[in-house]
């Protein structure tokens, strides 16, 4: 009889678009999101934790009309059993507002309005990873549910840059940039007023009928959504690839050609002009925008609004160093309904081919007046702001002010396997007095390799007691760090003026290793 073939091994691999973070990684990430949590806080907001779960209905505002609604997140229908399972669909959550506005929905009659929230945890989405793309990461986002004024929208923006600078961005490095998609939509108006651009501004469709002297470009069907993302570009692309992309089209770095929309010159000169918009002040801004919309009323409502903010922020001490009106940032394409921002962080890096480029974007946001309306057919105001997570930790890396070696625990030596007791003791006193410590739990017979162990985790001193010293009544404290830098640098009498090493009373050790951490803390 045939022996069962040998069961193959597991391989030892996250799944593609995942990864793992270890010890570093993760504190890092929560001491800058305690400082953000911190502001948050400070105005208000109350922290809100969802489940990882939701059902894909409620998520639908995310998924394409498909037969198996699970392209764009992990989903799975639940097996429907007698007391048990529902068969609904069920997915990991796309983002944090979706789940927001259930929540809103749900307890409706037992949240305050306005209800201030916000959160932060893992999000899943089930797209192709690429570079820095994965397919869990984090958000942090902030909203306000149930406010129609827009001083919602402006103690959103304010607190943003607060934020920011909570998590270590110091003011110059960043630039909170502010739009209003109403303002958007009353340039597509004045589009709208030639004969070639049919304009809805809340209908599915924007182009789709084309006036019959444009038979020759019989391509030309496009949706509003075509030309807002087209906008999108100007910051990557200027004026004249817009311009190009909006009408017949054009060459891409990689010499690929991108087909326009087929719009006239005539026609899209009231958005490039719109583009132009940006001043040197927000009031120059403002009037630049006025002129811009013309007489569209839903233009100069806009423009209305961005006013009113700008007069919130200024009264709040938010100067343009912070915050500056600026009519190219275009987000949410179909989501958002109002006021719009975003973080951009000011300051130069280099690129993998050694080239300088600004960091970019790090955060956005803006209104949604429309996804509470899901589930209660009534009309919810929100606006909020979310924070990418991961692009935020490595502009703070790319300053130095994170993804610095962590320092470990003080590690307890073992000279003697008959000690274990002692050993414990000395780390539970030191632990007493709040100093991280820990007993080395390996084989004791090769001292140098618990010295190897102490570096890889970062220690920073070690408590070696031998027979000896026991019978002495003494401890040796060894500062890790100084003696690294002993080895590499230090000439014979600096070493000797600084021993890395010193023997002291066993009622001695905390106050010494104390005395230790603080010398090295200092000289960091």
């Amino acid at each position: 009889m045939a022996k069962d073939p040998k069961p193959r091994r597991p391989r030892a691999e996250t799944p593609k678009g995942f990864r793992d973070y270890f010890g570093p990684d993760v504190t890092e990430r929560k001491e800058m999101l305690d400082r953000i949590a911190a502001v948050y806080h400070l105005h208000g907001f109350d922290a809100l934790e969802t489940s990882g779960i939701e059902t894909v209905e409620a998520l639908g505002k995310f998924l394409p009309d498909v037969d198996r609604p699970n392209a764009g997140v992990f989903a799975w229908q639940e097996e429907a059993v007698p007391g048990g399972g529902s068969g609904d669909w069920l997915a990991l959550r796309y983002d944090l507002t979706a789940p927001l506005a259930r929540v809103a929905a749900q307890y409706r009659n037992d949240l305050p309005a306005p209800y201030r929230r916000y959160a932060m945890g893992p999000v899943w989405r089930n797209e192709k990873p690429g570079p820095g793309r994965y397919r869990q990461f984090y958000q942090c986002d902030a909203d306000t549910v149930g406010a129609a004024s827009v001083a919602a929208d402006a103690e959103i923006i304010a607190m943003l840059a607060d934020a920011l600078e909570a998590a270590g961005i110091a003011r110059g490095d960043y630039l909170v940039r502010v739009n209003n998609r109403k303002v958007l939509d009353g340039i597509l108006e004045q589009m709208g007023n030639s004969p070639w651009f049919d304009y809805s501004p809340h209908g599915p469709q924007v182009g789709g009928t084309i006036h019959s002297s444009m038979k020759e470009h019989d391509n030309a069907l496009f949706s509003r959504e075509d030309v807002l993302r087209t906008v999108d570009k100007f910051d990557k692309i200027g004026e004249a690839g817009v311009r190009e992309l909006l009408t017949t089209g054009r060459k891409d770095a990689s010499g690929a050609i991108i087909p326009g929309l087929g719009l006239k010159d005539r026609q899209v000169d009231p958005l490039i002009t719109f583009l132009r918009s940006r001043g040197s002040t927000n009031t120059e801004t403002l009037n630049n925008l006025r002129a811009a919309v013309g007489s569209s009323s839903i233009g100069i409502e806009g423009v209305d609004e961005l006013a009113q903010i700008a007069a919130l922020l200024d009264a709040g001490g938010m100067g343009a160093d912070r915050v500056v009106i600026d009519p190219s940032v275009v987000r949410g394409l179909g989501y958002y309904t109002g006021p719009v921002f975003e973080a951009e962080l000011t300051f130069e890096i280099l690129d993998d081919k050694g080239r300088k480029r600004q960091f970019g974007s790090v955060a956005g946001g803006g209104r949604y007046d429309d996804l509470v309306e899901r589930f209660t057919g009534q009309k919810v105001p929100a606006t909020g702001v979310s924070i990418g997570v991961d692009r935020l930790l490595a502009a703070l890396r790319e300053k130095g002010l994170a993804g610095a070696q962590a320092q470990g625990p003080v590690v307890v030596t073992v000279m003697d396997r008959e000690r274990m007791g002692d050993y414990h003791a000395m780390a539970a006193e030191l632990r007493a007095a709040g100093i991280r410590a820990e007993v080395y739990l390996g084989n004791p017979k090769n001292f140098g390799n618990q010295l190897k162990y102490a570096d890889k985790r970062a220690a920073p001193v070690a408590i070696i007691q031998g027979t000896d010293e026991a019978a002495r009544g003494v401890v040796q404290v060894k500062d890790l760090i100084l003696g690294a830098k002993i080895a590499a640098q230090a000439s014979v009498e600096e070493w000797k003026s600084q021993p890395a090493q010193v023997e002291v009373p066993r009622a001695d050790l905390v106050a010494t290793v104390r005395e230790m951490l603080a010398r090295e803390t200092g000289a960091q």
